[in-house]
């Protein structure tokens, strides 16, 4: 499995940097939205929505939501991005809440109606903000495009990094009642990891020697939600009883297993850019 893994990430890992860098903001988005609309279908199946023609009619619904925030982007004022800001605000406001549902592992679990409700809301919620989150951060200036590389590139180290502490040096559990194989040295070693490699990338995205506390703050503090994400899906699994999202990419899963990080982190690592200026 680990041959596997390593063998897609490194064909996944340059196309997904070459397209960050290389496409301009609206294709990237539309790009990133396809995505999206895949691991939107895994949620909604996590969710209990069994019937195919009702989730589809969900995930159109919300990629029609993407096309109305980019239609309404451009309306008035030109390009303003506070639709994209509202939502992710609203997305980041959720994974602050994230870890009571995580405490209460029990919580929506009974396949009940107002439990499909609630994780229908949640995945809108998380998806919409995520992808307003990676538009605000690629299209803005200067070098927009290589701070989005340093938010991905600090959710995918902080994923490896904890897994291969934690193959190597795990011993105390971190969370045995949601995801069994997740350490403390893992998740002490995916933090630490985050930091380093994304510090080498805010370099290359030309970082103020000013902001570089300050980035090293934020990529801390994204890492440390981008395990709530990763922790949340692996919650929605259990309570479905499957292992895997999905079975798309030879030894990852689904498409929300590799995105489950990226879906929290990205709304947290954009407000602080935002809020620290860099």
């Amino acid at each position: 499995m680990t041959k596997t893994r390593i063998i897609s990430a490194l064909i996944m890992a340059p196309i997904a940097i070459a397209l960050i860098l290389l496409l301009p903001t609206s294709w990237l988005i539309a790009l990133i939205a396809v995505v999206f609309a895949v691991g939107l279908w895994e949620w909604f199946a996590l969710s209990d929505i069994e019937d195919t023609l009702s989730r589809a009619l969900l995930v159109a619904a919300n990629l029609a939501v993407m096309s109305a925030l980019v239609w309404g982007s451009k309306v008035g004022t030109g390009n303003s991005t506070a639709p994209f800001m509202i939502l992710t605000i609203l997305g980041a406001l959720w994974w602050c809440i994230a870890p009571l549902w995580l405490k209460n592992r029990s919580f929506g679990s009974h396949h009940e109606g107002w439990s499909k409700v609630l994780k229908l809301g949640v995945g809108s919620i998380v998806f919409l903000s995520a992808w307003s989150a990676m538009a605000m951060i690629h299209g803005s200036e200067p070098h927009g495009n290589r701070w989005l590389l340093v938010a991905l590139v600090c959710v995918w180290a902080a994923d490896s990094g904890a897994y291969f502490t934690g193959k190597f040096l795990g011993k105390r559990k971190m969370a045995p009642n949601i995801s069994p194989n997740k350490t403390v040295e893992g998740l002490v070693g995916g933090l630490a990891a985050s930091v380093l490699f994304g510090l080498l990338f805010a370099w290359i995205a030309q970082v103020d020697q000013n902001d570089v506390m300050k980035v090293a703050l934020v990529l801390l503090i994204t890492a440390g939600f981008s395990v709530i994400g990763d922790l949340f899906e692996s919650l929605l699994k259990r309570q479905a009883g499957v292992k895997d999202s999905g079975n798309v990419i030879p030894g990852h899963g689904g498409i929300l297993d590799r995105i489950d990080a990226v879906l929290a982190a990205m709304p947290i690592f954009a407000l602080g850019k935002l809020i620290f200026g860099f």
